[in-house]
């Protein structure tokens, strides 16, 4: 039996323009690192550049 895919949960609604986002460049943020520890409401995330130049955010 097939079931449709379930829905993201509580996706947010992006805005209409991205001209109101705040905006940092990475190199900001990462100061030339390729690993940076961000905490956020008491846990801790790495941000790191991949080899292909990508970020990736993980718990």
């Amino acid at each position: 039996m097939n079931t449709p895919p379930k829905p993201a949960p509580d996706a947010s609604p992006l805005p209409a323009s991205n001209a109101s986002l705040p905006r940092v460049d990475s190199g900001q943020i990462l100061q030339g690192a390729n690993t940076v520890e961000i905490e956020h409401a008491g846990q801790r995330y790495l941000l790191r550049v991949t080899r292909e130049n990508k970020l990736i955010l993980t718990k």
